[in-house]
């Protein structure tokens, strides 16, 4: 895992503003930073990246690297390097390093641009081709790994993060005024639809594509990878269960290859048990977890997390939230982030990572993905009766959901078991009390939720936006930019094409059985993962209470929050917010709202003081 950023365009780049840029870039990647310019007639080049040594830790791996007429800055992981070497060799290549650095940059040697086909894995990557006189920007399938862009007049900026981009440039950029209201008001789940950032000139790179510019400046992008939903029918119950765990298992054996140690971060969920159980019980590893824990019985998993240590004889480490230091810390998250900070999950998430490198690692493996993988949402179970609605059996599917699943829900929307078959469309309950946090702001704003179109498969559709659109990428982003904060690497296992495909290929009825959500990832870990964790119907999620973590009874807290002369008021109304800050508990919807109003009101701050 590393930091990379660059420039290709007329503009000459200035030494201090490299330096600057190189300096920033510290925290992706402490053990290592350089930088290459090259020049195509009037074109400039430049290629900076700064190194987390994970695999070959000694300086012939640095970058920027270079092989004959190619020169990479790299970052992320390329997870089949082993296997993917093995076959450049028969080819004739000839390595220098144990890397997977070498690997990618003699694939494209070889393969071109189609090698990002050959790659299991993260990375966000520039080639500068020599030969052919053009950049190679590719970005993996899932966006794991981020790569921004801004585009001006004289060329094209890339980073792994916007202050990057913004330090190359030295010129102020300005805050997108309907992206912070959209999560305002929305949340999080509006913040990918529509490929904006905080900031007007910054875009990224989509998922799982590619983007060429060439010394003319002439540019071509391409989607190298395209998600499906291709149902088997002629899958049988158990094939699914046996085909789940083979690729389970597979994609955590080449998520393990590291040269320096691995931590698991550890909720409590069946998704990161089964992880750590994989990585202590199949692979024989010496496992360290890492875990929140919030008095708030909503969200206490103490007891799960409790029964996989255990059980898989960890090592662990417990955070125990409190009101110290937090609104601290979000301050310093928002600005390492160039952004507010998605969820209260992040600001705690941010307290593991720490923990993970005081303790002296520097890989952290994560539960990402599972729920919209293996189907864990509560809306999930009412896709699914609706997808069995014509079943000889979905009495029992009701039955089952009414028994095991409705005692859980709180939303009262989600508990309609008829809900998708009155209506398919219903996707309300995604912009949660939208309407409640729109009458707060000064000026009108409306949006409505949209969906992409990925497959007719209702269930798989919504799962799949889930995955691509709204709820993965946000996590990831948050993931990698709280790790690299700390100079640690997130690993995401269940974010694996093979598993992908595979999982996109099992019928909808097998995904929810006998009452139990996630039921393909469950019975695949028997034997492996504890049963009273396996089998806990209840789900809380990796969440906390806002009042866990924010005094709202503090004056001082209060009064800095409500400081009329914000630029926030500007966009929010004083007295809504100073009356939400009364209620306590704050109902769920309401402390997701004040912590994205926190969020912002610190972001504006923060830009107005840097730009």
């Amino acid at each position: 895992m590393c930091g990379i950023a660059g420039y290709i365009g007329k503009h000459k780049i200035s030494q201090s503003k490299i330096a600057r840029t190189i300096d920033s870039m510290k925290n992706r990647g402490p053990d290592h930073q350089n930088w290459k310019s090259f020049q195509k007639g009037s074109t400039h080049i430049y290629l900076l990246h700064s190194r987390l040594s994970i695999i070959d830790l000694g300086p012939r791996a640095n970058q920027p690297l270079k092989f004959r007429d190619y020169n990479l800055v790299f970052n992320g992981e390329i997870y089949n390097y082993i296997e993917i070497r093995k076959t450049l060799q028969r080819k004739g290549y000839e390595f220098v390093t144990s890397s997977d650095t070498e690997v990618l940059l003699m694939a494209y040697a070889e393969y071109g641009e189609e090698c990002v086909n050959y790659f299991e894995g993260m990375w966000a990557f520039a080639i500068w081709d020599e030969k052919e006189s053009k950049l190679f920007l590719s970005r993996d399938r899932f966006s794991e790994k981020p790569l921004y862009l801004m585009q001006t007049d004289l060329g094209l900026y890339f980073g792994s993060e916007i202050k990057f981009i913004h330090s190359l440039y030295g010129k102020p950029l300005t805050i997108n005024h309907t992206q912070l209201t959209r999560y305002l008001t929305l949340g999080y789940k509006s913040l990918g639809k529509h490929n904006d950032t905080f900031f007007n000139e910054i875009s990224e790179v989509k998922s799982g594509s590619n983007l060429i510019v060439f010394a003319d400046l002439n540019k071509r992008h391409s989607k190298y990878w395209q998600p499906t939903c291709q149902i088997n029918t002629s899958l049988s119950l158990g094939d699914a269960v046996d085909g789940a765990k083979h690729y389970l298992i597979e994609s955590m054996k080449m998520r393990l290859r590291s040269d320096v140690p691995i931590a698991f971060c550890l909720s409590g969920g069946v998704d990161s048990s089964a992880l750590i159980s994989i990585a202590t019980k199949h692979f024989n590893q010496n496992a360290s977890a890492f875990s929140v824990i919030d008095h708030d019985e909503r969200y206490n998993e103490k007891k799960n997390i409790q029964r996989v240590v255990n059980d898989t004889g960890c090592a662990s480490t417990f955070v125990t939230l409190s009101h110290s230091n937090s609104l601290t810390r979000l301050e310093n998250l928002i600005a390492y982030h160039d952004a507010p900070i998605s969820t209260v999950t992040y600001l705690i998430h941010s307290m593991l990572s720490e923990q993970i490198a005081c303790g002296g690692y520097r890989v952290s493996v994560s539960g990402i993905g599972g729920d919209e993988l293996f189907s864990g949402y509560y809306d999930h179970s009412l896709l699914h009766l609706n997808s069995v609605k014509n079943s000889s059996t979905y009495k029992q599917y009701l039955e089952d959901w009414k028994m095991y699943i409705l005692p859980h829900i709180r939303n009262p929307v989600l508990r309609n078991p008829l809900l998708y078959q009155n209506n398919p469309q219903y996707r309300k309950h995604n912009y949660d009390a939208s309407d409640i946090f729109t009458s707060f702001l000064v000026a009108p704003f409306k949006e409505e939720f949209i969906e992409k179109s990925y497959t007719n498969n209702l269930m798989r559709n919504r799962m799949l936006n889930e995955l691509f659109d709204e709820v993965t990428p946000i996590q990831l982003h948050e993931d990698d930019h709280n790790s690299m904060f700390y100079s640690v690497e997130n690993r995401s296992p269940f974010l694996d094409s093979k598993l992908f495909d595979f999982m996109f290929s099992v019928p909808d009825e097998y995904l929810i059985q006998n009452g139990y959500s996630k039921y393909i990832l469950r019975e695949s870990m028997k034997e492996i993962l504890v049963s009273d964790t396996r089998l806990d119907r209840h789900k809380k999620g990796f969440n906390a209470s806002i009042n866990s973590l924010f005094d709202f009874s503090y004056k001082d807290t209060v009064e800095s929050l409500l400081e009329p002369s914000s630029p926030i008021f500007e966009i929010v109304d004083w007295k809504s917010i100073a009356d939400s800050m009364k209620i306590d508990p704050a109902p769920n919807h309401y402390s997701k709202f004040l912590f994205n109003f926190i969020n912002c009101k610190m972001f504006l701050e923060h830009s107005a003081m840097v730009q």
